[in-house]
């Protein structure tokens, strides 16, 4: 590990925004499980949650476009979490949180109908493990449980297989598409969706790659 991933990670445990639970933190139950908006937010303005957010810079985009709702991004990866964490931060942005960990533990995080929408950006597309996929019938199990009632969940992905997949899960299980197009920028499409552009994105578009994009809600059936 280099010196500079060493000092972010000990810069990342002094951040007060950025939680970091560990297996047994989840398993006596997480600190702000069902309590985000009384006890970190301090406000009672719905959460979007970011999974996969990388180095935050969705979340953050959405959170300064909508001052009005709370925000919080989940990745895994430490190193990334930093530079979000560091924005935040140095911004003094007030709606906007983080957790290392694992899509997998969303539930132990969030209480049922916590949350008022989730964002899905650029997911690796798992092509050999299917039920790694963030949109598989697992995971969409699992978002059914923390969304509030008529939660809506966005995708955009560069990737055409994991888009197509998408569109037939969602048909499959008769979840409500809201909105589909496998080509966002030459779409009518516009606002946070298109306004908002991760550095991969832009390098992704000046490829000359399309952007799929897919809005739904989830079949509680």
């Amino acid at each position: 590990m280099t010196k500079k991933k060493l000092i972010h990670f000990q810069e990342n445990s002094a951040f007060p925004h950025l939680f970091q639970p560990t297996y047994h933190d989840l398993d006596k139950g997480f600190l702000l499980y069902s309590k985000w908006k009384e006890n970190f937010f301090r406000n009672d303005h719905p959460i979007v949650v970011e999974l996969g957010c990388g180095k935050g810079e969705y979340t953050i985009g959405l959170a300064s476009l909508y001052p009005d709702l709370n925000f919080i991004g989940i990745d895994i990866k430490g190193a990334r979490l930093w530079r979000g964490c560091k924005t935040v931060a140095d911004q003094s942005i007030k709606n906007v949180g983080f957790v290392r960990t694992m899509v997998d533990h969303i539930e132990r995080i969030f209480a049922p109908g916590e949350i008022a929408e989730i964002w899905i950006t650029f997911p690796d597309p798992q092509v050999k493990k299917q039920y790694r996929r963030l949109t598989s019938p697992g995971f969409l199990e699992k978002y059914s449980h923390i969304l509030s009632p008529n939660g809506i969940i966005h995708l955009k992905t560069d990737d055409p297989f994991f888009f197509n997949y998408t569109q037939e899960i969602i048909r499959e299980h008769h979840h409500q598409l809201l909105l589909s197009t496998d080509d966002l920028y030459h779409s009518d499409h516009t606002n946070e969706v298109t306004n908002i552009q991760t550095f991969y994105e832009k390098r992704w578009l000046e490829m000359g790659k399309k952007i799929g994009y897919l809005r739904f809600q989830l079949c509680t059936q």
